[in-house]
Formats: structure tokens, sequence, C-alpha cells
């Protein structure tokens, strides 16, 4: 089957098990999963979906999101769109019936998570996941053109590669302010045209409280902040600015207001909160190298849970900016490592529970890759024990890795999204990259020995395995014992008065 149809294939075995068109509020996609705003959500039918080959798991929140693995959710979500967008409207059962049935059910899910922090860390995420795609092309570039580089190699191609590599790190920051105006209801180009003030090579004749600018102060935190002011000023200017002058003077005042606060306010405070993020985040790993690690991997996969791991994004991106490569994402990538040990150990230890087992089987290359849901949503956390046995293989990776930084040897990412294996390309570090690669792939091995050990010999109660093993009676051998206790038993007497 071509790659095409294949992806239309999944899409449409897809659509009719979350409801249908009509029952499509919105559509959208990150890294791994197929993100899904729905009208009812008793509409969806959980089992069959996960049941699909191409479906790795679903996980709920304010959306319904099925995993489909990085790459694959890219192909389907476009298949997706366009069979939602053809299916035609019924009658007598249109997109007011449905949201009527499901309006309660739906307000009800989302105020259990519709927290205010919670809501802005989600919009924070959807102005920064939809770069994680440039900055990963980018940061495997860029590697290559260290790697070559170093070796000597091919001299006359390594500075189109290092142009390659940086011109979207030169301008990220237009591509964040132009994210932010859109995520918080402005107009999207003048969230990126203030945003672009901040790496503009005229700053550097301003000088602010005694300093003089420099182009890209601040950063990316620089660019939200600019953005966001931004969107404030433009809603005022609508409110206020009659109609027929709307069109020349809201931009104009927007873009004038907001750039001359960013000048003279944003750029500097960014810039110290960035350079206070770059330092904090040496100094943890210079000093507490180890115990930092060993928190910061075993905390992760819950704060996944939880959705704060949005809060890293940001830090992620701002270390990048300054450094090159961010020195956290090797270490949380760990806690995926502890879950692959862990859904090796119940593997395992569930002998007789081929259901269980077969899952395993279909979502650890996954793992091994560092798309965790599967394992997370379909084996530890339901087995509830097993999960906190893979925070545990998680906290020793981390706190491997935290130790080499201790050392002097530290171990960062030169982008964000990728895990476990497929982080190797973009290994960088302080020191060789085959001394970076080494200790990255030591920590690994460490989460998934002690992630594995953790949950063979402590991740079960007794009871809990005779369940896991407790083999289910068919409903053939059933049938056999009735017949034959049938046959066995004595004619029934018929009833004397």
């Amino acid at each position: 089957m071509a790659p095409e149809n294949k992806n239309r294939a999944t899409a449409a075995a897809i659509l009719p098990l979350v409801g249908g068109a009509r029952n499509i509020d919105s559509i959208a996609h990150c890294m791994t999963r197929l993100r899904l705003g729905l009208k009812d959500r008793t509409l969806v039918q959980d089992d069959a979906l996960k049941a699909l080959p191409a479906v790795m798991g679903v996980v709920e929140d304010d959306t319904y999101q099925i995993v489909l693995g990085p790459g694959t959710v890219a192909r389907v979500a476009p298949e997706f769109e366009a069979l939602v967008a053809e299916e035609p409207p019924q009658v007598g059962s249109g997109p007011e019936e449905l949201a009527a049935r499901g309006a309660e059910l739906k307000a009800a899910r989302k105020a259990a998570n519709a927290t205010p922090f919670k809501l802005f860390l989600r919009k924070v995420a959807n102005i920064f996941v939809p770069l994680i795609p440039a900055l990963i092309g980018c940061g495997i570039i860029a590697g290559l053109n260290g790697l070559l580089v170093n070796l000597g190699w091919l001299p006359g191609v390594t500075p189109a590669l290092a142009a390659i590599a940086s011109g979207f790190m030169a301008l990220i920051a237009v591509f964040v302010g132009y994210n932010t105006a859109k995520e918080f209801g402005g107009t999207p180009v003048l969230g990126g045209a203030v945003a672009s003030i901040i790496v503009f090579a005229g700053v550097a004749k301003i000088t602010v409280f005694g300093q003089t600018l420099a182009p890209g102060q601040g950063g990316v935190l620089g660019a939200l902040g600019a953005a966001l002011l931004a969107v404030y000023v433009e809603r005022w200017c609508r409110r206020w600015v009659p109609e027929a002058l709307d069109v020349l003077v809201t931009p104009t005042l927007t873009v004038l207001v907001s750039g001359l606060v960013t000048l003279y306010g944003l750029m500097f405070l960014a810039g110290e909160v960035s350079t206070g993020i770059g330092h904090g985040a040496n100094w943890l790993l210079d000093n507490t190298g180890a115990f930092a690690g060993l928190v910061l991997g075993g905390l992760f996969l819950p704060l996944v849970m939880l959705g704060l791991h949005q809060a890293l994004i940001p830090i992620h991106t701002t270390l990048i900016e300054q450094q090159g490569y961010t020195v956290l994402l090797p270490i949380l990538a760990m806690a995926g490592a502890g879950q692959v040990g862990c859904a090796m150990a119940v593997y395992l230890r569930a002998k007789h529970n081929e259901p269980l087992r077969t899952t395993i089987k279909s979502a650890l290359p996954a793992g091994f890759l560092g798309v965790g849901e599967p394992l997370i949503y379909g084996v530890s956390l339901p087995l509830g024990r097993p999960f906190v046995t893979a925070c545990v293989g998680g906290a020793a990776g981390g706190a491997f890795v935290g130790l080499f930084s201790m050392l002097g040897d530290k171990v960062g990412s030169t982008a964000i999204g990728p895990s476990g294996w497929a982080l190797f390309p973009l290994l960088q570090g302080s020191h060789g990259l085959g001394t970076t690669i080494a200790i990255y792939a030591g920590g690994l091995l460490v989460g998934y020995a002690v992630g594995f050990l953790a949950t063979y010999y402590f991740g079960f109660t007794r009871a809990t395995l005779t369940d896991l093993n407790t083999a289910p009676v068919s409903t053939e051998t059933e049938t056999e014992a009735e017949t034959g206790a049938s046959a066995d038993a004595p004619a029934e007497q018929p009833a004397t008065a």
C-alpha cells in the first residue's frame, strides 16, 4: 500500500470510532498525538480505537489525544482533516444536536482541567510545539557540521551547513512572537513584527539602564513577553479606536507602544532572566549533578501526567539559544528508559497474560525511540506500582548523567522533542562527541536496568501477580464443562403431586 493510501486508511479507520465528522470540534497535532476536540465524548469507541494497528494509545485531557507516534501523526492529521471536510452534514443530527448532547460532559471535563495555570502552560506549549520540527532539523545539521569541522572534512561545505543550521535559531524570536499573538488572540504578524525588534542588529545603538543592548538579548522569553504585550495593546485599540481609523491607527500604536516597552524594559529584564536560567542550570548540574539528575529523572513522568512538563519548553529553548544545547533534556529522557525497563519486567512477570504481553511487544519499539505514552497508559500506570518503579529507573539514569555533569562532562541536546535512541543524532556536550554519546548511552542502560530490577522485585504484590497470570476461561471450555456435567448428572425426575 502506498504511504499516502496507508495514512488515509488510518485516518478513515479512526474517524468513525471517534463519532464521525459531525462529532469533531477541532483538529490539531503535536509530535506524537492527534488532538481532537469532541462534541460528545460518549460517542468514542475506546477499545476499538486502541485495537487499531497504527494507534499506540489514547490520552484524555481537555482534548481527546490519539498517540500515533512521530512522523506518522504529521501525515495522518492532514488526511483526517480532509475526511472531516468531505463528510456532508446530516439532517436531523447536525452539530447542534451533538453539541447539546455532549455539552454537559464536555463542560465537566474541561472544568476539571481548566485551572488558569494549566491553561497558561498549554498555551505556552502551543507556541513552541510547532517550532520543534525546525529545531530538530537544524539541530541535526548543526551536529553534522560540528563533526565535519572536528574531523577537518569538507571545509568548503561546513560554512554553508553552519548558515543553514543557524538561520532558524537567529530568527526564532520572530516565530515565537508570531505564534504567541496567534495563540492569545492577536494578529500574528503584529506579534512577529514586535518580536523581530529583539533580533534587529540596530538595537546595539540603544542604551538602557547604562547598558548597551545586544541583538537577541532576552531571546525567546523576551519575544514571548513582547508579543503578549502587543496582543493586549491591540485589544485596547480595537475597543477604543474608531472603525474608520482602525486600519491605520491600531497596527501603528500596537507596534510603537509594544516596541518601545520591549526596547526600554522587556529586553533588559528578559535578558537577565535568560542569563539566570543558564547560570542556574549550570550551577545545579555543576554542584548537585547526581542529586539534581535523580530528582529530575524521577519526577519527569509525574510532571507529564500533570501537564506541568510544558513549563520546561521555554527553558529548553532558552538554553539552546544561549549555549547551543539544553543540558536538561538528556537527563529528563532517562524517565523513558525507566519506563522501558519496567515494561520488560512486566512482560516477564505476566507470563500468562497474553493481551498485556502483546501490548508491551507492540509498544516497546516506540518506547526505545522515546515515545513513552503507549507504555505509560497501556502498561505501567494502570498497574499502579510499576509506574513508581519506572520512575525509580528514570531517577537512577538521571543521577548517572548528572554525576558526569558534576565531573565536568556535560551532555546536552541541540533540539527538543526526540528522546530515547532518537536523541543520539542531537547530542552535544562539553567534551568530545564520543564521550557525550557514551555517557548518554550509559544513562539509558542504567535506567533500563534499574527500572527492570525495581519492577521485577518490587513492582507487584502476590495478589497482583495472581490476577495478572490468571488465564480467563474460554467460552468453548466453559461449554464443554457444562455439557460434560450435564451428561454425568442423573436425569431429572418429573415432579409429582
